[in-house]
């Protein structure tokens, strides 16, 4: 390659390298919106399976930006997992109120309603999900599920509305509702 092409190629590197990390200092540093902070905090906390810790950055994420009902929706995913399930469920109803489209809010109320044994009122979550988003059914992408260190695909709402629909369909002496090992598999829906 001759001197000149070599220049060309270096200095058109050099200058998208300067472009991108100029983007990369606006939008990481310039064009955060109020609990955008708190919110990715509490996301890794929630990763982690510090459930406290993410419920406390949700809450300041709210704070921040009131109108951002995704922040509401980690509170109620962290509550659920501390076992809070009373209190997850108002906060669960009050992100449906707000935003009543997205499925999976319903999915996970669904799980909180199926951990709780009413599982009538889980699988009427699980059709809302399915029915607002088919592809929630998928359950985590292999990405997701890598990043976890999850080799299998865990058990969906499909799958356990599926199961909860053959149970059902079974005497009521024959049902078994619930399987803790199996059921303690099912994740929060994190979208």
């Amino acid at each position: 390659m001759d001197d000149r092409v070599y220049k060309i190629l270096r200095n058109f590197a050099i200058l998208f390298g300067v472009i991108w990390l100029g983007w990369e200092a606006y939008d990481g540093l310039l064009n955060t919106a109020p609990g955008d902070t708190e919110f990715l905090a509490a996301d890794r906390f929630f990763e982690d399976g510090d459930y406290e810790r993410a419920r406390e950055n949700y809450e300041a994420a709210l704070k921040k930006a009131p109108e951002k009902v995704f922040a509401l929706r980690g509170i109620a995913r962290s509550l659920m997992q501390l076992g809070r399930n009373e209190d997850a469920l108002a906060v669960f109803n009050e992100a449906i109120s707000r935003e009543p489209d997205f499925a999976a809010t319903y999915a996970n109320r669904g799980i909180l309603y199926d951990r709780m044994g009413q599982y009538r009122k889980a699988m009427a979550d699980y059709e809302t999900a399915l029915r607002l988003d088919p592809k929630i059914a998928d359950g985590p992408s292999w990405i997701t599920r890598f990043l976890r260190n999850q080799p299998e695909k865990p058990p969906t709402i499909a799958d356990r509305l599926a199961y909860l629909r053959a149970q059902f369909a079974l005497p009521e002496s024959q049902r078994q509702l619930s399987a803790p090992e199996i059921d303690a598999e099912q994740r929060p829906y994190k979208m």
